[in-house]
């Protein structure tokens, strides 16, 4: 990955971000579907200089976009075109295409609904008293 450090990306806070990874999981960032497409070629290159490969099949692209429609973004490993999502999950972490995480926030305020039913019973009982010595 280090090979692809100087590659352009997203300027976030002054800084190019083109990569962001964790374990065997990465995301490609970049502004344009050109740039995308020569980042991969590099990333793919450089798995192969180390005796990796990447699998087309596990590989999605996504445009992030206010606009309601969203552009097609046909991108290639070698000859087979990747699968473009609407929205993934990654570090358990909804991303959608729209870039306002409207699922994700449901998703959580259900999970802290389900945490708080299991705790109801404790929370609510009036004999638990609330000093804390």
């Amino acid at each position: 990955m280090r090979q692809i450090e100087e590659m352009e990306g997203l300027k976030i806070g002054g800084h190019n971000i083109n990569n962001i990874r964790y374990a065997d999981d990465t995301v490609l960032t970049v502004d344009s579907e050109e740039k995308l497409q020569e980042l991969l070629n590099k990333v793919v290159e450089e798995s192969k200089n180390k005796g990796l490969e990447l699998n087309s099949k596990k590989t999605e692209s996504m445009v992030i976009t206010r606009k309601t429609s969203i552009p097609k973004c046909e991108i290639e490993i070698e000859v087979n075109t990747i699968k473009q999502a609407n929205s993934f999950k990654y570090l358990e972490t909804q991303i959608t295409s729209d870039g306002r995480n409207h699922q994700e926030i449901k998703s959580r305020i259900a999970q802290a609904k389900a945490s708080f039913q299991q705790m109801k019973s404790i929370m609510t009982n009036i004999k638990i008293s609330i000093v804390v010595r």
